[in-house]
């Protein structure tokens, strides 16, 4: 009778793993102008695009969910007026991997 296969031990993530929200990414140019243009994690481009927005008063009154775009959000939003979960989605297409 053969002796049972003894499993390997789990390997243990590596601390400099980084995915999902702590993965580096690269701001382009039009994103620059609001979170500057040194690489950054998705938090820290969700964090600074949401101060910009509190900064500058763009939530509308009516619906705090709401983000209306000026000069420097328009061409990264594309439009107006989008939602917060809309943000997202469009915030990026303006960044690649770091």
């Amino acid at each position: 009778m053969a002796a049972p296969k003894k499993s390997e031990p789990k390997k243990a993530a590596k601390p400099d793993a980084r995915g999902g929200l702590a993965a580096p990414v690269q701001p382009d140019e039009k994103l620059s102008v609001i979170v500057g243009a040194t690489p950054l994690t998705r938090a820290e481009l969700t964090k600074k695009i949401w101060d910009y927005v509190k900064k500058n008063n763009l939530q509308d009154p009516n619906d705090k969910r709401s983000i209306v775009a000026d000069a420097k959000l328009k061409p990264i939003f594309g439009k107006d007026k989008v939602t917060m979960f809309e943000m997202t989605k469009l915030v990026n297409q303006h960044v690649k991997p770091a």
